[in-house]
């Protein structure tokens, strides 16, 4: 990873966003899952989200001296502490979690650099590919929005002022109504009833 942060600065002469989407699920509970599964959550969403973070703060400090507007943005719950979320899939919650305090924890660490930090997740499932195969098939994908709106929320959180946009945990909609977007109809993927997402009470 350190070498595709050195080739990305060499090549754009810098970075100043760093979006940590990537992410492995499964919900099986604790008894059931297996331990190569939790050590591919724990690699792909806790650590590989520090570690991108961690290796792209020198080009981030560089876009802020520079008055680039520098983002960290990860694709993480809120830290809802219910005990429901960890009762339900542990090793899931765990990894998910861990790339929330990753938000949590750099967003103090480098709020004097300018640098913003801040997670994004949706209100209600999204209509993707592990929504289709790994959580309820084409079901679910007609009570999901499309992924547009993620994709507008976090236009808008990596346009706002990172002096001023830190330290957040966003949902979509919520960041779309504060931006003046409020009719949702042309997220629908489907006709079905909205499926609230993972983590939100």
């Amino acid at each position: 990873m350190a070498d595709a942060v050195q080739q990305t600065v060499a090549r754009f002469g810098g970075i100043d966003v760093v979006v940590n989407n990537a992410s492995a699920i499964d919900l099986s509970p604790t008894p059931d899952i297996a331990m190569k599964k939790y050590d591919l959550m724990q690699d792909i969403n806790c650590r590989g989200t520090f570690l991108l973070s961690k290796l792209s703060i020198p080009a981030l400090r560089d876009s802020a001296k520079a008055g680039r507007n520098p983002h960290i943005l990860t694709l993480s719950p809120p830290l809802n502490l219910s005990p429901k979320w960890a009762g339900g899939h542990l090793a899931y919650t765990m990894a998910k979690y861990g790339m929330s305090l990753t938000t949590l924890g750099l967003a103090e660490e480098l709020r004097s650099d300018g640098i913003g930090v801040n997670s994004l997740w949706p209100r209600t499932t999204i209509a993707t590919a592990a929504v289709r195969n790994l959580l309820g098939g084409e079901d679910m994908v007609n009570s999901s929005r499309t992924p547009d709106i993620y994709a507008d929320a976090a236009h808008v959180v990596l346009t706002s002022p990172s002096r001023e946009a830190t330290g957040n945990f966003y949902i979509d909609d919520e960041v779309l109504a504060n931006a003046g977007i409020t009719d949702l109809e042309r997220y629908r993927a489907g006709d079905g009833e909205l499926q609230l997402d993972l983590f939100l009470d």
